[in-house]
């Protein structure tokens, strides 16, 4: 069984910044892709950035420049370093991954940013 736990958010103010760290465990042959999605109250989930096994990187246009998205394939971790972060960043944040071929999901954690 495969699990992904996130950590890392919070309540911050805008300009401010947070790290997201999510990491898998459990019997694990392989991990493809990694990201982050994030759902805002009365909002539909959407993905704000992803990362292949090789390192490529991808962003939703409202973060770009201000998030980057990195892992370590040793600790099969991904993060989220979220700068200059504005009130419509707030959302719950999922970590996502392929792992062993199946698509995995975190609990989510709730990053809040106050104007």
């Amino acid at each position: 069984q495969v699990q992904l736990v996130e950590s890392g958010g919070g309540l911050v103010q805008a300009g401010g910044s947070l790290r997201l760290s999510c990491a898998a465990s459990g019997t694990i042959f392989s991990i493809n892709d990694m990201g982050w999605y994030r759902q805002a109250p009365g909002k539909q989930r959407e993905l704000v950035a992803s990362i292949t096994s090789g390192g490529r990187k991808n962003y939703v246009d409202s973060v770009k420049g201000r998030f980057t998205i990195s892992r370590d394939n040793a600790k099969n971790t991904v993060y989220l370093q979220m700068n200059s972060l504005k009130p419509e960043d707030t959302a719950v944040y999922y970590c996502n991954a392929i792992i062993n071929y199946y698509n995995n999901w975190g609990q989510g954690t709730q990053v809040t940013v106050s104007s």
